[in-house]
């Protein structure tokens, strides 16, 4: 048993980066994880592993398209899944290993096992007790069920997004419950590994909150790269049997009843916040009706010396976000000014071609009653992405009408996960459209894009 300045409950991307910045800033620092590896959800089974499967499975659906356009000749190559299942694997080792050599760096103790709070300023793991001066809960979310629905994950035929990374074979026919980012990564992952996929969602658009130009245009896409929808249906049931999965739903605009079949059903509706076993009931820590914990401006919850970031609070349930907050939440408690601009927190899904957005969308805008400008400027005036077969989307910048400040960004094309933080960063500062205008992008690159959308908020692009 040891005292502390501070202990975090879960290591994820948001408490673990408090711990670092919590020991940076001279406190003893504490990370309690119950997983054999540290990184939570993010490095174990969502971000990173994801991610690596989309990078090579967009690397065979070039090799199955582009290659041979490029004087690349030569048979396809054939997918080792089990080799696949390796590579993610040794992905996540590295990472979560990078985690624990930056603890060791930084004199934070890892304490092993699942922590509970009996009350304020003591932290419980196993049978020890721990004392803190401060406790962040950092404990994430899990998946959440199909509203209104009967559906049990067995993590085989009726699998989350946890399953899907590790099916010991490739499916011939999925249907992804959901619409949403997490669907739709998972969907096209395995659509370019040949699976039929049938993406069932409750409403009328994919990718909820989004751009409503960007939600029909990366629809659009998605559809002639081989996905099927089936758009504003109700799931009622989803049941296995026989090394089947048999999803029922009723569509919404007639109430009629539909059956479909599939090797694998993935559950994509999202994730909840994860807080079960802490004792936070006990200690009287408020709790919204979403299940989310409530804190203040500086991340505090109604217990003194308890505060909680990331997913298990209010807010978008993205690793950046939580990143955020545990770098501010650190300065707090260190007696500094901790700050999060919930403004400009960007999003971004990594199918190809990637979308990101930023800010504003043209609907909330019309909504606020806000007078704006759009510039858009398409990929197809791009000679990079022309280039390298990446010319679908488009760029989209809002601006203020009467003082051009931009207000957000909608990004549909190649690297724009990586393109939207030029706007991230321009509006931080409180940059006009007609700023990032004026400043000189290299040629040929993607960025370009993003400059010509600028100009388009003025006088109009060059290249369109």
């Amino acid at each position: 048993m040891a005292n502390y300045d501070v202990i975090i409950i879960g290591s994820g991307p948001g408490g673990y980066v408090a711990a670092i910045r919590c020991a940076q800033l001279g406190l003893k620092t504490a990370c309690v994880e119950g997983r054999e590896t540290l990184g939570g959800t993010c490095l174990n089974v969502g971000c990173i592993p994801s991610k690596a499967m989309l990078h090579a499975t967009h690397m065979l659906h070039e090799a199955e398209h582009n290659f041979a356009k490029m004087g690349l000749k030569g048979k396809s190559p054939s997918v080792d899944w089990k080799q696949m299942l390796t590579y993610k694997e040794e992905t996540i080792e590295a990472n979560t290993k990078g985690i624990e050599f930056l603890f060791k760096k930084n004199k934070i103790d890892w304490i092993k096992g699942w922590g509970s709070i009996p009350e304020a300023g003591k932290v419980k793991v196993g049978d020890d007790v721990h004392e803190a001066k401060n406790i962040i809960i950092a404990s994430g979310s899990e998946v959440s069920p199909v509203p209104g629905a009967d559906v049990t994950l067995d993590e085989k035929i009726i699998i989350s997004s946890t399953g899907a990374l590790e099916l010991p074979k490739i499916p011939k026919t999925m249907i992804v419950i959901g619409a949403g980012v997490i669907g739709l990564e998972l969907g096209s992952v395995y659509s370019r590994l040949g699976t039929k996929v049938q993406v069932i969602e409750f409403l009328d658009k994919i990718t909820p909150g989004m751009d409503g130009e960007v939600q029909k245009t990366f629809q659009r896409i998605l559809k002639k790269q081989g996905l099927s929808f089936t758009m504003g249906a109700a799931v009622q049931s989803v049941t296995a049997a026989k090394n089947k999965a048999s999803v029922t739903y009723k569509l919404r605009k007639d109430d009629s009843d539909h059956t479909a079949e599939a090797d694998v059903v993935l559950v994509a509706t999202g994730r909840r916040p994860y807080t079960d076993g802490l004792g936070l009931d006990a200690l009287g820590v408020d709790i919204s009706e979403r299940g989310q914990i409530k804190t203040d401006a500086q991340w505090r919850t109604n217990v003194p010396g308890i505060y909680a970031i990331g997913d298990c609070i209010d807010g978008p349930m993205l690793a950046h976000k939580a990143e955020d907050e545990g770098m501010a939440c650190a300065e707090v408690i260190a007696g500094k000014h901790g700050h999060v601009n919930y403004g400009v927190i960007p999003g971004v899904i990594y199918t190809h071609p990637e979308v990101a957005t930023v800010g504003m969308t043209e609907e909330q805008l019309k909504e606020a009653g806000t007078a704006y400008k759009a510039g858009k400027f398409s990929f197809m005036g791009n000679g990079r992405a022309k280039a390298n077969f990446a010319a679908d989307g488009f760029v989209k910048i809002l601006a203020d009408k009467t003082t051009d400040r931009i207000l957000g960004a909608h990004i549909i094309g190649p690297m724009a996960g990586d393109l939207i933080h030029e706007i991230c960063v321009a509006m931080e500062f409180g940059a006009s459209a007609e700023d990032v205008a004026l400043t000189c992008h290299a040629h040929p690159t993607y960025s370009e894009a993003v400059r010509e959308a600028a100009l388009a908020c003025g006088d109009g692009a060059i290249h369109m």
